[in-house]
């Protein structure tokens, strides 16, 4: 029998998902101690359960992946047969290699933190590096959002004089796969990066002249990057820009730098709660992953393809 559990970083997103599976969440405590220690404890019976404890590990990471982390530790103690820590938005994806000397490669630290602390498995989704999977020892779906980005393009916007836009080299595959699917051109903003969180548009390869642009990115963190290519294709002739983003991190007044800007739009999943502050700009729009994240669950409890959910 399948069980969800929930920690506090995204109970919207879970309650969604237990919705969509018409599954109600186990009855779980996660709480803290005066001191901030957290404390676990699962008011059902778990032993021979297939169990999904969902978490992002969004702001505060560390209190967040230290939740993750005590309730599979308090899963295995319990018995649970089979734990998978389904992580809608994994944290220190971004620090997936050594970009200078004496450095850590924190993601896969974190995906040994989460294999030693007993998950059998991984569901996430979105990873900021495709090979981050193969940090973890166990079985990981790196699902994508894709599917209801573009469905949602589909239903509101008229296909003609569309043009996919690559905020960055690094991100041209992901744009690609979304060019293809609603039939758009492509374009790629040219950047560099003076120091690190910080981008400057060089050139925008691709004509955008006459187009409503879509920019398609993993990650909106201080927003930055998102800004600057938006006010560098309407210099360029764009009529539009809008951007579908799966994380929306929004650090730093992200949202109020983007309602500043020459973007019209930007779309996010909820694979991040958003603050009540944010959702209040007349340019963001939260899309919801709940149907495919459940979906995925139903599968890997019954054991089925996970792999189509994909198309």
């Amino acid at each position: 029998m399948m069980k969800l559990i929930a920690c506090n970083a995204n109970r919207p997103l879970a309650e969604a998902i237990a919705d969509h599976l018409d599954c109600p969440l186990t009855d779980a405590e996660v709480k803290n101690f005066a001191d901030n220690e957290i404390f676990v404890r699962i008011n059902e019976n778990v032993r021979g359960e297939d169990v999904f404890v969902i978490q992002s590990t969004s702001r505060p990471a560390n209190d967040n992946l230290m939740e993750l982390l005590i309730c599979i530790d308090a899963l295995r103690r319990a018995s649970a047969a089979r734990i998978t820590a389904v992580i809608p938005y994994f944290g220190y994806a971004r620090q997936d290699r050594k970009t200078d000397g004496r450095t850590p490669i924190s993601a896969k630290l974190v995906a040994n933190l989460i294999s030693a602390s007993g998950a059998d498995r991984v569901l996430t989704m979105d990873l900021h590096a495709g090979q981050i999977q193969g940090f973890f020892d166990i079985p990981t779906d790196n699902m994508v959002a894709l599917p209801v980005m573009v469905d949602d393009v589909r239903r509101r916007m008229d296909k003609d004089n569309l043009m996919v836009v690559s905020p960055d080299v690094g991100g041209v595959v992901r744009a690609r796969s979304f060019a293809k699917r609603i039939g758009a051109d492509l374009a790629i903003v040219d950047k560099r990066r003076p120091e690190a969180g910080k981008s400057e548009v060089m050139n925008i390869i691709g004509d955008v002249s006459g187009r409503r642009c879509i920019l398609v990115d993993d990650i909106c963190d201080s927003g930055g990057t998102l800004c600057n290519a938006a006010a560098a294709l309407k210099e360029e002739g764009a009529i539009s820009v809008s951007a579908y983003i799966t994380h929306g991190v929004l650090s730093n007044n992200a949202v109020g730098r983007i309602d500043k800007s020459e973007m019209d739009e930007l779309v996010i999943c909820n694979t991040i709660l958003p603050s009540d502050e944010d959702v209040k700009s007349k340019k963001l729009r939260v899309l919801s992953v709940a149907p495919l994240l459940g979906e995925a669950i139903r599968r890997i409890a019954n054991n089925e393809s996970v792999s189509k959910l994909f198309d």
